[in-house]
């Protein structure tokens, strides 16, 4: 899929510091695990056995919710995400896009297929950028097999949101 390029200019959070610029030596979950503020995305990881895949070649594109983006999760539906490694896999695979799409490959209104199989939609307004409802807090996170892209809140593909909504 071609992708048209715009330019956008992304302030990487101080919490990764000189570390979103460092030279991508290590691949996606050890770049995530040095950041040291993706704790509850590598644990789930690790949980759903994803870690040999985010380990493999790639190139992947993941949307990594940080920390702060699962303490915002209400405890019940963490609990039933973790206790179903179905579930899991499904919600930690939306958030993977198979493919390198950088910052300045993304456009106004963009579809990108995640591994899941659902998509999710890019809006662009000025310089906030979100996929979905979530926020781009930091782009271009570069690791050896591919590109992070720091998120502020965890997405939750619509199938699993409808099936969620309908049992209460």
């Amino acid at each position: 899929m071609k992708l048209n390029k715009i330019a956008l200019t992304l302030v990487a959070p101080l919490a990764l510091g000189s570390f979103a610029f460092a030279k991508a030596e290590k691949d996606i979950v050890d770049t995530a695990v040095a950041a040291g503020s993706f704790k509850t995305l590598v644990s789930l990881v690790q949980k759903a056995g994803l870690v040999d895949t985010l380990k493999g070649s790639g190139p992947f594109t993941v949307l990594a919710p940080s920390d702060a983006a699962f303490a915002k999760l209400p405890k019940a539906l963490v609990a039933k995400i973790v206790g179903d490694k179905k579930l899991l896999t499904s919600i930690l695979t939306y958030h993977v896009i198979a493919g390198k799409v950088l910052s300045t490959d993304l456009k106004n209104g963009l579809k990108a297929k995640t591994v899941q199989g659902e998509e999710v939609t890019v809006m662009i307004k000025g310089k906030a950028v979100t996929f979905n409802k979530s926020k781009v807090s930091a782009a271009d996170i570069m690791a050896s097999n591919g590109v992070i892209h720091v998120i502020d809140t965890v997405l939750v593909p619509p199938t699993i949101l409808k099936a969620l909504s309908a049992k209460k």
